[in-house]
């Protein structure tokens, strides 16, 4: 199965599993593992922030930071297709008992004006506007990059309006390969970040989330509260150490073979497809009229798997198992389900 319904797909080279199998661990809780205080370490100074701790997931990075910046009653403004809001299990309400105040925008990004109508005022019968979250790159909206200085507007308008900022960082490294900005730059501006690991990046486990010493004093409280605590957690560590030293550069490839994706099948005749920015190929297939559950199906039958993301929409994602070749078989499957509709 040449499998492109998301770049969590990815499985540990061979490489990596042997970095794993040689890692020096220790009890993680009790601050005993080197590899994972070397991880912490590593990405606290890649991100530009003074400390970090390591997590089993980006989701649950996402949650300590609005454990960390919100109350019960408080609300985030996020966009209305984040992460945060549609995939985590409604957990912001469950367990900070906050709220999310969903905006609007092209490609999952919101604008300045957007911002500055979302924040409430402050009264007292009204939810009190506490942090701001931004999604680096954008999944829902096609993997495309926040502009810094877009960001860097909206963070310092949220800030003089008391709001704290959190940057979803679960793709954040495609966006430094798109646009050359580095890692700590698109970070500044925020109170905490994280970089997840189980994505393009190729490792089986984990996210790391930064911040000030003492945010992160508070987000391991909160991830011992949460059943975070790990023992010996320096092979997953070991994993993500790996994925910086040797996966970071190649996700070039990914966006090329997106690039090349997006190419092929626009010129299938009756496919309509966004010009990607990253990884992420999003394909409409209503002239056809056929859904996007049975396209996928008769692609299945091609040894191909996408994901659906609407009645007629789908979207393909590229990372480290799938080769130009792979992309090639795609396009053609594609072209042979179209041909014989």
């Amino acid at each position: 199965m040449i499998d492109l319904y998301s770049d969590t797909k990815t499985r540990p080279t061979a490489a990596m599993r042997a970095a794993i199998a040689a890692a020096v661990v220790g009890d993680e809780q009790h601050g005993e593992d080197p590899t994972v205080d070397a991880l912490n370490e590593r990405v606290a100074q890649l991100l530009g922030k003074e400390a970090a701790v390591f997590l089993p997931s980006g989701t649950m990075a996402n949650e300590i930071s609005v454990l960390v910046h919100c109350r019960p009653g408080d609300e985030i403004v996020a966009h209305a297709q984040s992460h945060l809001l549609n995939f985590e299990g409604g957990a912001v309400a469950a367990l900070a008992g906050a709220m999310v105040r969903p905006v609007q925008g092209e490609r999952g990004m919101f604008d300045l004006a957007t911002l500055k109508a979302a924040i409430r005022p402050r009264a007292r019968h009204l939810p009190n506007s506490r942090l701001l979250s931004i999604e680096q790159t954008t999944n829902l909206g096609g993997g495309a990059v926040w502009p810094l200085e877009q960001i860097e507007a909206l963070v310092s308008h949220a800030r003089e309006q008391g709001l704290a900022a959190h940057l979803d960082g679960a793709r954040l490294m495609n966006a430094v390969a798109a646009s050359g900005i580095d890692a700590a730059r698109y970070a500044a501006p925020f109170d905490t970040v994280f970089l997840d690991f189980t994505k393009g990046l190729g490792a089986p486990f984990g996210a790391v989330l930064a911040g000030s010493k003492d945010t992160i004093d508070q987000a391991w409280r909160w991830k011992q509260r949460l059943g975070g605590s790990m023992r010996q957690a320096g092979m997953m560590a070991q994993a993500c150490i790996h994925a910086l030293d040797h996966h970071v550069d190649r996700l070039a490839d990914d966006h090329a073979n997106a690039q090349l994706l997006a190419r092929l099948l626009g010129e299938v005749k009756g496919l309509r497809v966004d010009t990607p920015e990253t990884n992420m190929v999003f394909c409409d297939v209503s002239q056809l009229c056929i859904t996007a559950v049975d396209f996928n199906q008769r692609l299945q039958a091609h040894g191909v798997r996408v994901s659906i993301q609407g009645p007629t929409r789908l979207r393909a994602v590229t990372h480290l198992d799938v080769s130009r070749e792979n992309i090639e078989h795609v396009a053609r499957a594609a072209t042979a389900i179209v041909a014989g509709l």
